[in-house]
């Protein structure tokens, strides 16, 4: 499938193994891809900005810190991760205002997922909601289907607009198109 929203955009891809980064550098071949092995260099290309969106590893590279480079800079960012695909890692990842969290297991759907995912948030549509239409069922499977149980509270506020109050204000608040607008 193509993906024309993600046709010749710039996007930073930040993995710790090598065969991680040259996957996502073929399957987004529609877009130009920038890769980070380590949080240094990743953090020095965030801090550049110009990215449309960042795809960060949360093991080995820091990814959390980087999401919240990333969130800074007003660059939408996507989690992707095998090692922390756990409750915990999914919620840090929406509080820190990634638009999504992905497995690595659906690594070949990326450029579908992103896809769609950048559409919907480029529309002002929460991104998250799609993913948990998408991939509710991975996440039901994969922790069990009473996983959201322990932290019901959060999830409750969560699934009525899909969008949390610190992450969504912390991309508003360095969103350059708000300021000014008392936002």
């Amino acid at each position: 499938m193509t993906a024309p929203r993600l046709q010749g955009k710039h996007i930073l891809a930040v993995d710790d193994e090598t065969d991680i980064l040259e996957t996502i550098i073929d399957i987004l071949d529609m877009a130009r891809v920038d890769t980070a092995a380590d949080y240094q260099s990743a953090s020095e290309k965030i801090q550049r900005g110009g990215y449309d969106l960042v795809v960060l590893d949360i093991m080995g590279v820091d990814g959390l810190t980087l999401l919240e480079e990333a969130t800074e800079k007003n660059i939408p960012a996507v989690m992707l991760t095998a090692h922390a695909v756990n409750p915990e890692a999914l919620m840090a990842s929406i509080r820190k205002g990634a638009i999504a969290y992905l497995p690595k297991e659906k690594l070949n759907d990326l450029d579908t997922l992103l896809d769609e995912l950048l559409s919907a948030h480029e529309r002002g549509e929460p991104p998250w909601k799609l993913l948990f239409d998408k991939l509710g069922t991975f996440f039901d499977d994969r922790f069990g289907p009473d996983w959201k149980e322990k932290d019901k509270a959060f999830w409750s506020d969560f699934s009525r607009t899909y969008q949390v109050g610190k992450g969504i204000q912390e991309r508003l608040k360095h969103d350059r198109r708000l300021k000014g607008l008392g936002v």
